[in-house]
C-alpha cells in the first residue's frame, strides 16, 4: 500500500514526462473534482462574490454565473477574490463584470436608496419618479422592488407613514399636526383611512388606546387551554397553552392599555363556536377576524387562509404565492408573530419534505390539528 502511494505520488509530481493529452486529463480531474466548478456549471447566482474564476484560453476572469460559453475544464482556475485574478494577469470578462457589483447588489443597493427616499420624502413620491430616479421603466422597477421587499412602494410608502403617525401622535398637541407631519396631504385622506391605519380613532390612539375594550373569555378544548379575545372589529386573538393565566398575561401584554373585559353569556356562545371550530378546523370560522399586523404579514396571512383544510404549504411556496420567494425566512416570522391560532392556520405551513417546525403554540398541537383536518378530509371523501 505504501509503495502504491509513492507510485503515485511521483506519477502526480512528475508531469514534465507528460504528453499533452495527459496534463490536460490531470488538469481536468482536478477542476471537475472541485466543487466551485459545480457552480459554475450551474451558473449559479448565490455563488456570485464567493470566488472568482479565470479561462486560461482567453485571458479572462469571469463570475460564477457569467452566461458565457462554458470554458473547457482543464483552462479554468479559480481565485477567491477579482483581485487575486487581475494579479495573475486576466482581466475582467465583459459579459458578467465581474470587477463591479453583481447584479442582485446593485438591485439590492438600488432598493435601499428607493426606501431611504420614501423615508426621508414629505410626501409620497410618484411610481414615475422613484423609476425614473432608479433608472428603470416603472413596471420593471415595481416587479424590482416587490420581489426584493415583499411589498409594492406604495405599500412599503403606506406602512411608513402609518409608522411616522405612530410616533408624531404622541409628541404633537393635535391630531391634525399629527396628520400633516405623518406626511398626509389632506386630512380628509387621512380620516378615511384612520381605522385601517391605526386600529382604532386617531383621538382614542392618542390617548394610548385606553378606550378600546376587548373582550375575553378562557375555556378548554382538545389541544388544551384557550383564550378567546374580540374587539369591536372581530376576534383579534385565540391563543393555546398549558396554563390558562399565562395566556392572559399574553392578551395584556398585546393590549397594554386597552380595557379587558370578561365575557357575558353572549359573548361565551362565540366562544363555544370557537372551541367548536378549533377542534374541528374543517367546519369553518365564520366571525369577522380583527387582523393587526404589517402589509408583509397581512399578505403572509391571507395566503394561509388559502391552503385548505388536510393540506400543508412550505415556507417556500407560500413566499412564492405571495410574490417575494426569496422572502422564506420573513414568512416564518410572519407565521410566528400570528395571533389567531388555527383561524390563521400557520399550523398548515412545514418545512421542505413534510417535517413540522416552527409552530408558537406546540408541535404536538401542530401535530394533532394536522392529523384532525387529514382524517376529515379522508372521512368526506
Amino acid at each position: 500500500m505504501q509503495q502504491k502511494r509513492a507510485i503515485d505520488t511521483l506519477f502526480c509530481m512528475d508531469t514534465n514526462n507528460l504528453t499533452l493529452k495527459q496534463k490536460r486529463s490531470v488538469s481536468n480531474a482536478g477542476t471537475e473534482h472541485d466543487p466551485r466548478w459545480q457552480s459554475v456549471v450551474a451558473r449559479d447566482q448565490s455563488a456570485d462574490g464567493s470566488f472568482f474564476y479565470s479561462v486560461a484560453s482567453t485571458g479572462v476572469y469571469c463570475r460564477p454565473s457569467c452566461a458565457s460559453r462554458l470554458a473547457r475544464p482543464e483552462n479554468v482556475r479559480f481565485h477567491a477574490t477579482a483581485a487575486a485574478a487581475e494579479e495573475a494577469g486576466f482581466r475582467p470578462c465583459k459579459r458578467c463584470k465581474p470587477d463591479q457589483l453583481a447584479l442582485a447588489q446593485q438591485h439590492a443597493f438600488i432598493v435601499a436608496q428607493t426606501c431611504r427616499v420614501i423615508d426621508e420624502a414629505e410626501s409620497m413620491p410618484t411610481l414615475d419618479d422613484l423609476a425614473a430616479q432608479a433608472g428603470m421603466s416603472k413596471f420593471y422597477f415595481h416587479r424590482l422592488f416587490r420581489n426584493i421587499t415583499g411589498v409594492t412602494p406604495h405599500a412599503y410608502a403606506s406602512a411608513q407613514r402609518a409608522r411616522r403617525l405612530r410616533e408624531t401622535l404622541q409628541t404633537q398637541e393635535t391630531v391634525t399636526h399629527a396628520v400633516f407631519d405623518a406626511g398626509f396631504n389632506a386630512s380628509s385622506r387621512f380620516y378615511s383611512t384612520a381605522d385601517r391605519t391605526l386600529g382604532m380613532a386617531a383621538k382614542r390612539y392618542k390617548a394610548g388606546g385606553v378606550k378600546t375594550v376587548i373582550r375575553f373569555a378562557l375555556g378548554e378544548c382538545a389541544l388544551g387551554s384557550i383564550l378567546v379575545a374580540q374587539s369591536e372589529r372581530g376576534i383579534c386573538a385565540i391563543l393555546l397553552g398549558d396554563d390558562p393565566a399565562a395566556l392572559l398575561e399574553d392578551l395584556q401584554t398585546r393590549f397594554p392599555k386597552a380595557e379587558l373585559v370578561g365575557g357575558d353569556a353572549h359573548f361565551e356562545q362565540l366562544v363555544a363556536q370557537v372551541v367548536g371550530f378549533v377542534e374541528q378546523p374543517a367546519m369553518g370560522l365564520q366571525l369577522p377576524l380583527d387582523l393587526q399586523g404589517t402589509v408583509f404579514q397581512q399578505r403572509v396571512w391571507h395566503a394561509l387562509n388559502e391552503i385548505p383544510p388536510g393540506e400543508t404549504a412550505t415556507y417556500t411556496q407560500i413566499a412564492e404565492r405571495i410574490g417575494s420567494p426569496k422572502a422564506i425566512r420573513a414568512v416564518a416570522s410572519a407565521c410566528a408573530a400570528n395571533p389567531i391560532a388555527v383561524a390563521i392556520p400557520c399550523h398548515r405551513v412545514v418545512r421542505i419534505g413534510g417535517e413540522l417546525a416552527g409552530y408558537r403554540w406546540g408541535l404536538e398541537r401542530k401535530e394533532k390539528l394536522l392529523a384532525s383536518e387529514a382524517q376529515s378530509r379522508k372521512t368526506r371523501k
